[in-house]
């Protein structure tokens, strides 16, 4: 065949565009193992909760999986999707149904790190009945699953009213799972009231860092119906979950940590700080963060102590103390040195900083060597005043002036309370 002039431009374009495409290919490919290597490197390679698993006799390695990840968890590798950054992966699920081959399984758990996961029925009942589990304790991050949960584990509590000094249900958790179970409690017109342990709805959501992209397929929500938002910023999806709150005349009891839970005959007296509630049923939609892990301080019950940063500039031009290790401590202490006359100290029990990425370990560095940040290792809150805190060091005690106190140490997961109430629990090493 005689190659004419056209079809010569066409081949050379053809052959010019395929290899663009195999080099973009392969430098995506190198920096994902980089990625890859370097969280095997850091013991960053565990996931938290719910996480994709490839199975690479049926990945094509296509890469649908990778883009539909905002956090940059899924990367390819030799040609197959890979977990190339774990402690990335928040489990929203995206991945999954971006495969067009179904390569990819949700699961819970790894072989090295077991999550235990409460036993429930298809209609989320517990084993303990009248003992309802929806959303992310039950292992379930995703936004919209958590939502349909709450939703349909009222449809079996509303056919089970309580007696007349009692709740028809009680909800404990103001989350996705938590808002949705009550919206169809108001539905059904059952006696229900709905408490959450922080100050403000919105569950695990609520600590995203600020501007965090959160993902949900269609939402179907009592009183409200279908709801399609797809990607969104975490400050749009709380003004969501808000507005949907005001519309309805949801009713939220905030600043109401559950501390027992017992059975009485054939109902549940729910016990929290300031308060005894009675119910027919009980609908646990608490996350899995738990309650943040306290200090156990004099002081701590201060109001200027807190357990989470939601936005840095709040504390602009303030002397303030980040206490903790991880990457959330040191994010935190790194996002508070770059707000103008901010005077940062971070404070930890150890002697280094280990499992944290290298980047933020980097960003540490630079910050302190620019004198925007102070490093305490060894070093623990001894007790806290008004205006001052006090660290304990190898040197002895030293007093910092201070305005507010972030304690990023982690939370505490309710199991041993709900274990002592009944609830049966299963060890996932991943599996479904």
């Amino acid at each position: 065949m005689t190659l004419t002039p056209t079809l010569l431009l066409y081949l050379v374009v053809g052959i010019a565009a395929v290899s663009i495409y195999l080099w973009n290919r392969r430098r995506k490919e190198r920096n994902a193992l980089q990625v890859h290597e370097e969280s095997v490197k850091q013991g960053l390679n565990e996931p938290p909760s719910l996480h994709p698993v490839v199975d690479p006799t049926r990945c094509i390695g296509g890469g649908g999986c990778t883009r539909a990840c905002p956090e940059g968890a899924l990367g390819v590798v030799g040609g197959k999707a890979v977990l190339i950054n774990a402690a990335h992966c928040i489990g929203h699920g995206a991945c999954a149904p971006a495969c067009p081959v179904d390569a990819i399984q949700l699961v819970f758990g790894t072989e090295k790190r077991g999550v235990d996961i409460p036993t429930v029925t298809p209609e989320f009942e517990s084993n303990v009945p009248g003992l309802f589990i929806a959303g992310e304790l039950g292992g379930m991050g995703l936004i919209r699953k958590a939502a349909e949960q709450g939703r349909q584990a009222m449809d079996t509590v509303r056919k089970r009213k309580g007696g007349a000094d009692e709740l028809d249900v009680l909800i404990v958790g103001a989350g996705p799972a938590g808002i949705s179970a009550g919206l169809a409690a108001l539905e059904h017109k059952l006696r229900y009231r709905l408490i959450e342990q922080e100050d403000a709805l919105g569950g695990t959501v609520y600590h995203y860092p600020r501007n965090k992209i959160a993902m949900t397929a269609p939402v179907k929500l009592a009183l409200v119906g279908q709801v399609r938002m797809g990607e969104i910023q975490k400050e749009k999806l709380l003004e969501f979950w808000q507005g949907v709150v005001q519309k309805t005349g949801l009713k939220i009891d905030f600043n109401e940590r559950m501390e027992s839970i017992e059975r009485e005959g054939e109902s549940f007296v729910v016990t929290t700080a300031s308060r005894r509630h009675k119910a027919r049923s009980v609908v646990l939609a608490i996350g899995r963060r738990g309650s943040p892990r306290k200090l156990g301080v004099p002081g701590e019950e201060s109001a200027k102590v807190v357990y989470r940063l939601i936005d840095a500039e709040q504390y602009r031009g303030q002397p303030v103390l980040v206490v903790g290790g991880g990457d959330s401590a040191l994010e935190a202490a790194i996002a508070l040195s770059e707000e103008p006359g901010t005077a940062v100290t971070l404070s930890y029990r150890s002697a280094a900083f280990s499992r944290v990425k290298e980047k933020n370990r980097q960003r540490l560095q630079e910050q302190q060597q620019a004198g925007r940040l102070d490093v305490q290792l060894n070093s623990e809150v001894e007790r806290i005043e008004r205006d001052h805190v006090w660290l304990k060091t190898a040197q002895g005690s030293q007093q910092l002036p201070n305005a507010i106190i972030i304690v990023c140490a982690g939370g505490v997961l309710p199991t041993p309370l709900l274990q002592k109430a009944g609830i049966e629990f299963s060890t996932k090493h991943g599996t479904a």
